[in-house]
């Protein structure tokens, strides 16, 4: 496998970028789109269920599935695999942000709104730090799931690291098909290590002390 990567570095180093910027970028997106849904139903039981069990449902849709279904309105390329990655990205992070608002404190929230703060203001000055921490807890499982969704995604010819992975096993038994399958899932592993860490140190520069755990 040393000789396999040592002739394709360049490649395998280039794959790994778009696999790793696929995910961050579509990582921020669904991020933005959860906490504006959680917003605006964890105030109401009945959407927060929903909320719930949308992203329930969701996570049992298989991913190669979803892929195959988005060929037909979409064609191959960027786009379906972009779709598919926001999409599981988000069902984790939902949950979480719904619980992490659910659960701040309505005295808390009170005497922010006592002293003259706008619902607006509370919810982004008060709520969402609160929140924070249980949001990003999710963005964490969110990152680990979708690495390896975005690899998947080469069946439709999107960017990333499934490119090696897939031509490995179209090919098995052929020259060199094992190390491809193996550099494609050994970079995802390593790419999926280096965003959480990532992730924990945004968190520690986010969060504050009075609310890190």
């Amino acid at each position: 496998m040393s000789a396999f990567f040592a002739e394709r570095w360049e490649q395998i180093l280039s794959a790994s970028w778009q696999h790793f910027s696929l995910v961050v970028q579509c990582l921020i997106l669904a991020t933005v789109i959860a906490i504006l849904l959680a917003a605006l139903c964890y105030r109401s039981r009945g959407l927060t269920s929903a909320a719930n069990n949308v992203s329930a449902v969701g996570l049992t849709i298989p991913s190669f599935a979803l892929i195959g279904l988005l060929i037909i309105p979409f064609g191959f390329g960027v786009l379906p695999a972009v779709i598919v990655v926001v999409f599981f990205a988000v069902l984790p992070i939902l949950r979480n942000a719904v619980v992490g608002l659910a659960g701040v404190d309505a005295a808390t929230i009170e005497a922010a709104r006592g002293i003259g703060m706008s619902r607006a203001r509370t919810f982004f000055r008060v709520e969402l730090p609160l929140a924070w921490p249980v949001i990003l807890a999710g963005m964490r499982v969110s990152a680990q799931m979708t690495m390896g969704i975005a690899a998947v995604a080469a069946y439709v010819l999107g960017p990333g690291l499934g490119n090696y992975i897939f031509s490995g096993l179209s090919r098995l038994g052929g020259a060199n098909s094992l190390e491809s399958v193996a550099v494609g899932v050994i970079a995802v592993v390593i790419l999926a290590q280096i965003l959480d860490a990532v992730l924990v140190i945004i968190g520690r520069l986010t969060t504050s002390r009075g609310i890190r755990v």
